[in-house]
């Protein structure tokens, strides 16, 4: 087991950015979850309770103040040279990002930068590192959200359930994690207007295979549209998306919607999809890009006028919902444990313009912030042949490979055009093959010191869910939920498929 880090006290007080930023360096060095666990553990003994929060939201890469508008091309603008020692604590970092965050309006670019400049002038190499990944959204150091769940109970000396059901029902780990290591009582329940970790669903390849986990099931089209919670208490309502941001003052519909149910109190949750003028659905960019008419379809309820469901069997809340929700704000659903069935089901939904279905046990309660085998999500696959034209060099249990591939798509005159990334779906013998390969082909020195360029030679057939229209690429359009299915060898890189083609599937 690596070492574990001592924390470094500041002469102001407090814990040292650097400590944090060592015990990341180990967590990522390491592939055994027990020994991530215990490092996370380590450091979270040595913070103040008024600091978990901060800690926690940047091991997992997700600063406590939320998105700051920084990007990787901000970071590069504002390099600055790095400190020889360190010197910030985690709680100044933790002040200098809440300003940060609250910074806009005219002239705020150039206020920003000039606060993250004072920033990372203050930061070692490390230090600064650590932070461009935190702000890039680009952290691979292994600390995923269960492990330093695992690492909360364990400083904390509390059953992991309990803060599991604790960080659902709050709707945010660090909250939990302040209580726990605090010596507070987990006891929380569900309440209205606080959003609840919404659960989530693995995935099938066919509807068959999903009821073969779930058993007798309720099988549900699979809207491409944004996830919606929607809390009402009285005259006030509150409407939450999947990462728990409130924004009720964006969809008016949804409030409308809500304030029409004939019950005072409830918790629900559902997507919001865009129709168009003929009431067909719209994809997800467009739902979310405004202008469209917005409209809740409501697949569960976690409380209604005073009682707690989420404890009860789907099959039970199906029927609350029923007599609580208007048929016209409900998702089709069909209760089945008869494949067939199911997947005429299933193709209904498709031919209808939706994704696929989900397919979800009657006897499940509802696991917020869980993702296992009581619900599956069924969509058709597509595949795309693409060319790798950069690997980044991995971490944890994938340190000493080339891991997340770079992936582009033919353009015109033998060029070729990025449109996403991935490093899902990748073996541990084919991560061998892989990293042997690209560094056959390997051009020039890594850039940024992980981003390994390579000669776009090798061809992988790619699944992915769908596209949309993206800024970030070049070719206006990213791919949804890539996954590596395997190598083509019999193709070379003219036959790849073109950047045409893959604008086609918008």
């Amino acid at each position: 087991m690596p070492p574990r880090p001592s924390a470094q006290v500041s002469l102001n007080g407090g814990v040292e950015y650097i400590t944090l930023v060592e015990a990341a360096q180990h967590v990522a060095a390491t592939s055994k979850r027990s020994e991530k666990t215990a490092l996370i553990a380590a450091l979270l003994r040595q913070v103040a309770p008024a600091e978990v929060r901060a800690v926690i939201g940047l091991l997992v890469g997700e600063p406590r103040q939320g998105r700051m508008g920084v990007g990787w091309a901000r970071l590069r603008d504002a390099r600055v040279a790095a400190a020889a020692a360190p010197s910030m604590t985690i709680g100044e970092l933790d002040d200098a990002l809440t300003v940060l965050a609250a910074t806009g309006g005219q002239g705020s670019q150039a206020d920003r930068e000039q606060q993250l400049v004072h920033a990372l002038g203050r930061m070692t190499a490390d230090e600064q590192a650590h932070l461009a990944r935190v702000l890039g959204g680009e952290m691979r150091q292994g600390a995923q959200l269960g492990v330093v769940t695992d690492a909360v109970a364990k400083a904390a000396g509390v059953p992991a359930a309990d803060l599991r059901r604790a960080a659902m029902l709050l709707g945010d780990l660090g909250a939990a994690a302040e209580l726990a290591l605090a010596g507070q009582p987990l006891g929380v329940g569900l309440s209205p207007l606080i959003g609840v970790q919404p659960m989530l669903a693995g995935t099938s390849a066919s509807v068959a295979d999903a009821l073969l986990l779930t058993g007798p099931a309720s099988v549900e089209w699979k809207l491409d549209g944004a996830r919606v919670q929607v809390h009402r208490r009285g005259g006030e309502v509150r409407v939450y998306t999947r990462s728990l941001h409130e924004i009720g003052a964006r969809v008016p519909e949804v409030l409308q919607a809500a304030m029409a149910i004939p019950h005072d109190e409830f918790v629900l949750d559902g997507e919001a999809l865009g129709l168009d003028a003929d009431g067909h659905p719209l994809k997800f960019q467009d739902t979310m890009s405004g202008g469209s008419v917005l409209r809740p379809f409501f697949f569960d309820v976690l409380h209604v006028d005073g009682r707690s469901l989420i404890d009860e069997p789907l099959q039970v809340r199906k029927s609350v919902l029923a007599q609580a929700v208007p048929s016209h704000l409900r998702l089709p659903t069909l209760d089945t444990s008869d494949a067939g069935e199911a997947e005429r089901f299933a193709a209904a939904a498709v031919a209808a313009g939706h994704e696929g279905v989900m397919v979800k046990s009657l006897d499940s309660p509802y696991q917020a912030g869980r993702r296992g085998a009581a619900w599956r999500k069924v969509k058709p696959v597509h595949t795309l042949d693409l060319v790798v034209l950069a690997a980044e060099w991995g971490h944890g249990r994938r340190t000493g490979r080339l891991s997340n591939l770079h992936l582009g798509a033919r353009g015109d005159e033998g060029s070729f055009v990025m449109v996403g990334k991935t490093f899902k779906g990748l073996t541990d013998e084919l991560l061998r093959w892989q990293t042997e390969a690209l560094l056959a082909r390997a051009i020039g020195a890594p850039e940024a010191g992980y981003i390994q360029h390579v000669r776009p030679e090798l061809v992988v057939e790619i699944a992915i869910d769908g596209v949309q229209r993206s800024v970030r690429y070049p070719g206006g359009v990213a791919l949804r939920f890539a996954r590596v299915r395997g190598y083509r060898p019999d193709k070379s890189a003219a036959e790849a498929d073109t950047i045409e083609m893959v604008r086609s599937l918008l």
